[in-house]
């Protein structure tokens, strides 16, 4: 089951190479020939990695020869790195002069780097001509990511009836809609969406055998999709479904005629089983195709894609739930005893819970496990498969991770690597989108076909691309982020296709974990591994709070030159290592809440390459690193600080920064004065700074900034004086969130007046003084939700609110005075929102019209 990743890293490391910005750098160092043989050779070498990668499970010698040009691979990309690294101090020196600064940077010397990298280079190309003249032996077949060989999965329409549990209100939503006499113009179209296993082929298959269904249509058909969705094919599989017959030999204009001679006049029922084509035009042109049949007819699509689902379905798709564990313990007994032999083994049942708690809700894990031990009832066997992964246990090829592994294939490549990334957490890890995003941008994963493309939002698709492919799951929106979990089968599944790159957990098999886990909650950091030269991240967890010594920490740091990620989350050293400076790769370093901290070490500005530095709930710390402005690359900065002022010429002259966030900088009086010069600014963030007073008038001048959030400020007013009113575009604010600001009396327009356009998700809650919302509040034109909690003093809506069309989402609660106006029908400002699809009342949703 373990896979290799090769593929992926050497397209991402042939497209670093190809690229515009690498070819400038190439050319400037005089090593445009040395980058151009590296090029061609991991091309040869690439164009057979994915033959490599299918054969490798028969082939030791083949698997090492895969890992060492991985290995390669890396080495290259940190070559890459070093080169990106030297052109980011070169325009830091350009920025700023004097000695002073040129020491700051020492060993910046241009001609000892040429030699040195030279020599590198050299090396690198000698290592991958080794490697591509030991190819040979091998025979392997150059081959592009289309021509993967995908397991076939084959499915019928029977089902024993009597072996399903758990599904009936499920089958019974499913028969509903299949005898809902109403008709649109199209025919309706249900898709079933879940993971793969958890028995979405199976209910499609209790309902296409349910009694009232046979008899309510005149025609069944039962069509296999899988992987292919070529419209020929699919036309010969339902005329051989309809009436048995082979058309095999039929031009495409014969098999419509005999299709439509199938369908004509006659109230069918479909099932589109195991659906994974996302292509829209395929999908319309087959459904062109089923247009001949009666009045009544319906589909059901079963598919693990939220996109196919969109596609295909005319009414919103049926999420298939889990089973409850109570559901699954009596499926999981059904297979592995005979029945009623249970009762005379109250030991294993009582294992067989322990089991089935691996499971998690998913039928075919179930009956995987089940059919694994009905052979045997040895106790030590039982516990043997209670205490183990998943992924260590014996599968068959129709077993749980054999078809969840169907999913991994048919993402693309770009997705993979990020993928299995995230089995370094452990199970039931709670993933905060951005959190992850920033890891995934730290390690290189975010690639795009689109020169412009930011890698916030490419790694923002990513997520929701395995959102979508169900691969993360129980997503819960928090107004400016959202959380997701992994399944615990699929965290399995990605610790298969990570294979020894990834380890989430306190031990070691080799010396090729790139990215690791380590819970000093349960062993201290001498217990590290001795080799930990190609890790590019690690994440220490402290949940108890032992933490560990500075010169712990620093011995870390010295063994893993390489680290592009460091989370030290929940620490308490008082100092962090000075020689952080030697990690010029690192582009991630949190040491949130860490409350001993008292300061950064001056040589942090030295990692020109850190995109990430989060400082959330650091509360010791007394001023913030005076030659912060270095720090060019940085794109998030979250802080907590004692300083009152922050200073001029620092955070301000940050021009990459997306994302900034104050955090519990108590003694904060105002923000830098010259904010506006932080152009790419998306987010802003203040939380529980008490003492800030005002904010830069700068704020109203940032072209990108999309999100706001204003939460726990006592003593801040909002209000300014007027300037520059009749500037009514230019914003770009999206979303807006404040929260216990109690001198707000009313909305700050010199915040909200350049986005007027813009505004989409609108949060206010626990404003005691709040009385009324502006008249010019009917102009947010784009605005779609509105969320007012607690403000007691607010009394109505302000007129217009009717004329806001985009408006789909109200709730209101804790305004006793506005409740009172906003009852159904009788309250007085029930017509400003009666077109408001969803209203919540005081918890209460009301449903305002027929959607």
């Amino acid at each position: 089951m373990a896979e290799s990743i090769a593929f992926e890293i050497v397209g991402k490391v042939l497209e670093k190479l190809g690229s515009a910005a690498y070819e400038r750098i190439s050319l400037a160092w005089g090593v445009r020939e040395e980058f151009e043989k590296l090029k061609l050779t991991l091309a040869v070498i690439g164009a057979v990695v994915l033959d490599a990668e299918q054969q490798q499970a028969c082939s030791q010698e083949l698997s090492l020869w895969l890992q060492r040009f991985k290995d390669a691979c890396y080495d290259v990309e940190d070559l890459i790195d070093e080169f990106e690294i030297q052109e980011l101090r070169r325009q830091v020196l350009e920025r700023s002069t004097g000695s002073k600064v040129r020491h700051f940077f020492f060993g910046s010397n241009p001609l000892a780097f040429r030699f040195m990298m030279g020599n590198k280079i050299k090396k690198a190309n000698e290592m991958l001509d080794e490697i591509a003249a030991n190819k040979a032996k091998f025979h392997l077949t150059p081959k592009h990511e289309t021509n993967v060989i995908h397991r076939e999965r084959e499915t019928y329409s029977f089902v024993k009836t009597s072996s399903v549990i758990g599904r009936d209100e499920a089958k019974q939503h499913l028969v509903n809609f299949l005898m809902d006499p109403t008709d649109g113009e199209d025919i309706p179209v249900l898709p079933i969406v879940g993971i793969g296993g958890i028995g979405k082929t199976t209910l499609a298959q209790l309902v296409f055998n349910e009694e009232s269904v046979k008899s309510h249509f005149e025609l069944r058909i039962w069509v296999c999709v899988t992987e292919d969705f070529d419209v020929k094919q699919l036309m010969i599989k339902i005329i051989k479904s309809a009436n048995g017959r082979e058309s095999k030999d039929m031009n495409k204009e014969e098999l419509h005629k005999a299709l439509q001679d199938c369908l004509n006049g006659k109230r069918f029922f479909m099932v589109l089983d195991d659906v994974w084509n996302e292509d829209k035009k395929k999908w319309s042109e087959l459904k062109d195709l089923l247009c001949g049949g009666a009045q009544g007819s319906r589909i059901i699509v079963t598919t693990r894609s939220r996109k196919v689902a969109t596609i295909t379905g005319t009414i919103p798709p049926y999420d298939l739930e889990h089973l409850s564990d109570e559901n699954c313990l009596s499926l999981f007994l059904k297979l592995a005893f005979k029945e009623g032999e249970e009762k005379q083994h109250d030991n294993l049942v009582r294992i067989g819970e322990g089991i089935v708690q691996k499971c998690k809700g998913v039928a075919l894990a179930v009956k995987t496990l089940g059919s694994l031990l009905c052979s045997t009832r040895v106790q030590h066997d039982w516990e043997l498969v209670r205490d183990s992964e998943l992924v260590k246990l014996k599968q068959e090829e129709n077993d749980i991770l054999p078809a969840l592994k169907l999913s991994y294939d048919h993402l693309p490549w770009y997705l993979k690597q990020c993928f299995a990334f995230c089995s370094v957490f452990p199970k039931d890890f709670e993933f905060n989108a951005i959190f992850l995003i920033r890891l995934w941008m730290a390690n290189g994963f975010l690639q795009s076909p689109y020169e412009n493309e930011k890698p916030e939002d490419i790694g923002n698709r990513y997520v929701q691309e395995l959102l979508s492919r169900s691969f993360f799951q129980q997503f819960e929106d928090k107004f400016f982020t959202f959380t997701f979990k992994m399944h615990d089968l699929v965290h399995d599944l990605a610790l298969s296709v990570a294979q020894n790159e990834v380890n989430s957990c306190n031990h070691y098999l080799t010396g090729n974990v790139r990215h690791l886990w380590f819970d000093l909650s349960k062993q201290g950091a001498s217990q590290l591994p001795n080799n930990l030269s190609r890790l590019q991240s690690l994440i220490l967890s402290d949940e108890k709070g032992k933490g560990d010594s500075e010169s712990r920490i620093a011995e870390v740091i010295s063994r893993s030159k390489h680290l592009r990620v460091l989370d030290l989350n929940a620490s308490n050293f008082e100092h962090l290592p000075n020689n952080i400076r030697y990690l010029k790769q690192l582009r991630y370093l949190t040491l949130a809440c860490n409350g001993n901290i008292k300061r950064l070490p001056d040589s942090i500005c030295n990692l020109q390459s850190l995109q990430t530095l989060d400082l959330y709930g650091c509360r010791g710390i007394v001023e913030l690193p005076k030659d912060i402005r270095y720090l060019i690359s940085l794109r998030d900065l979250t802080v907590t600080t004692k300083q009152t002022r922050l200073q001029e010429n620092g955070i301000s002259c940050l021009t990459s920064l997306r994302r900034l966030m104050f955090f519990e900088c108590e003694n904060l009086e105002k923000l830098f004065e010259d904010i506006q010069n932080l152009t790419a600014l998306r987010e802003l963030y203040i939380y529980r700074c008490h003492n800030l007073v005002s904010l830069p008038q700068g704020l109203k001048y940032l072209p990108t900034l999309e999100n706001l959030g204003i939460v726990k400020c006592e003593m801040l007013d909002l209000t300014m004086e007027e300037l520059e009113l009749e500037r009514e575009e230019g914003g770009s604010l999206r979303n807006l969130g404040i929260r216990e600001v109690p001198k707000l009396e009313s909305l700050p327009q010199w915040i909200l007046l350049g986005s007027i356009k813009t505004l989409q998700h609108l949060y206010i809650r626990d404003l005691k003084n709040l009385s009324m919302l502006p008249i010019w509040f009917q102009h947010l034109t784009s605005l779609q939700s509105v969320e007012i909690i607690n403000c007691p003093q607010l009394s109505s809506l302000p007129e217009g609110v009717q004329h806001l069309t985009a408006l789909k989402r109200l709730e209101i609660g804790g305004c006793p005075k506005l409740n009172k106006r906003c009852i159904e029908e009788t309250g007085e400002d029930w017509p400003k929102i009666a077109h408001v699809p969803d209203f919540y009342y005081d918890d209460s949703k009301i449903t305002t019209n027929d959607e």
